[in-house]
């Protein structure tokens, strides 16, 4: 744990966003006002706004303007993605750590849980990005804070082709979706994202699974996450090789909509946020 104080500080801007998820009361006027104080990410909000992915005809200037036509949950999403992954780039990590695999497969998972969310019923679906851009923050922990374990758990993966989990556990006695989580309660997330991270791998395990209807936020979790490594956007190539595919995931938690459909607006929204990187 002590490896989270080895991370960048947050921004004054991600420290809003992370708080205004626990704060259904957040206004567009208070969001606005924060991200103008951002010159860089006072840019992004405009540049996203006026591009390609909202086709709108006249140019918007404003970001109180841009804010009020992205939404507050789009918008949030997206400074979240994009002040996340800036964040990350500046970690010292080890020689086979791949940051910008790391990231790409983040950003992938937030983008896959969100489209899942719009259009399946689920436990706090407002949660489902930063659940996908968090959950597999217990693997660059241990990366920072134990490089030598680090190394020693792929060997025994790729040797034994054993899950990552249970070579984890083997090791160190802790796994990387219990490490996330407990970094989630330390930055006070609220509780559904923690426990959705804490159950991405073992979703069947997540005490809310059959308890009424409504899917647990784990499961859109894991099927963003096998999704992403499906497409490549995996940290390893292992985990890609070993993912159903997309329409295979999406079966089995009963998603409705069309997979082509769902995967157009992940690229989409992708290259938004990549351009502003």
């Amino acid at each position: 744990m002590r490896s989270l104080d080895q991370l960048p500080p947050f921004s004054p801007v991600l420290n809003h966003l992370i708080a205004s998820l626990a704060d259904d009361d957040v206004s567009f006027a208070k969001l606005a006002n924060v991200i103008e104080r951002d010159t860089v990410l006072s840019g992004n909000v405009l540049r996203l706004v006026n591009s390609a992915l909202y086709g709108r005809r006249g140019t918007v200037s404003s970001v109180r303007a841009a804010v009020s036509i992205l939404g507050l949950t789009k918008l949030r999403n997206f400074l979240l993605g994009l002040s996340v992954s800036k964040l990350w780039a500046k970690v010292k990590t080890p020689g086979g750590w791949s940051m910008s695999r790391f990231n790409e497969h983040a950003v992938s998972a937030a983008l896959l849980a969100d489209g899942i969310v719009q259009k399946i019923r689920v436990d706090y679906p407002e949660g489902a990005f930063v659940a996908g851009l968090l959950h597999d923050l217990g693997r660059l922990m241990i990366a920072i804070s134990l490089p030598d374990e680090f190394d020693r758990i792929l060997a025994v993966q790729r040797a034994g082709g054993q899950p990552l989990e249970s070579c984890e556990a083997e090791l160190l006695d802790v796994t990387h979706s219990e490490l996330s989580a407990a970094a989630l309660a330390r930055w006070n997330l609220p509780g559904p994202i923690q426990k959705a991270v804490l159950y991405h791998h073992r979703p069947q395990l997540d005490p809310a699974r059959g308890a009424s209807s409504i899917l647990p936020l784990s499961h859109a979790l894991a099927a963003a996450n096998e999704i992403a490594n499906s497409l490549s956007h995996s940290i390893t190539p292992e985990e890609s090789a070993a993912a159903r595919q997309a329409h295979e995931v999406l079966a089995a938690i009963g998603y409705p909509g069309s997979t082509d459909e769902m995967l157009a607006a992940f690229v989409s929204e992708k290259q938004a946020i990549q351009q502003n990187l």
